[in-house]
């Protein structure tokens, strides 16, 4: 069962729309230092789509992107510079959860953590 879900920037400018069958998402959070970096955060959660099924709807087009490794590219807005996601070489684009308009959905709660040992030591996100 294919769905759409769609999403965009803070400002408007970049919005996009993405096809996929919920079973197939990959959703998962990462700490590795690169998404600390991209989005000012100690983790940052990603679903996956082909790149194929990603359709950038807005008058912004495209968002703006940074190589940050030999096989990903960061996207962002360039006006407000919100971080949108993962343009991957494989081809898959990595939207960042925060940008997808309806986010609570079952089929996005994380299936795995990327790079957990790059955690701040004292982040235990289970205590109160």
């Amino acid at each position: 069962m294919m769905k759409t879900y769609s999403g965009g920037c803070l400002c408007g400018s970049i919005r996009f729309e993405a096809q996929s069958d919920p079973l197939k998402l990959k959703p998962h959070s990462c700490c590795c230092k690169n998404c600390q970096q991209h989005t000012g955060a100690l983790t940052a959660v990603w679903v996956e789509f082909a790149a194929q099924a990603v359709r950038w709807t807005g008058e912004g087009g495209e968002p703006a992107s940074y190589r940050s490794s030999h096989y990903s590219k960061r996207a962002f807005c360039s006006a407000c510079g919100s971080s949108i996601g993962a343009i991957d070489d494989e081809p898959v684009i990595a939207l960042l959860l925060g940008c997808i308009d309806d986010n609570n959905q079952p089929e996005f709660a994380p299936e795995y953590t990327s790079f957990e040992d790059m955690k701040p030591d004292w982040w235990h996100p289970d205590r109160r």
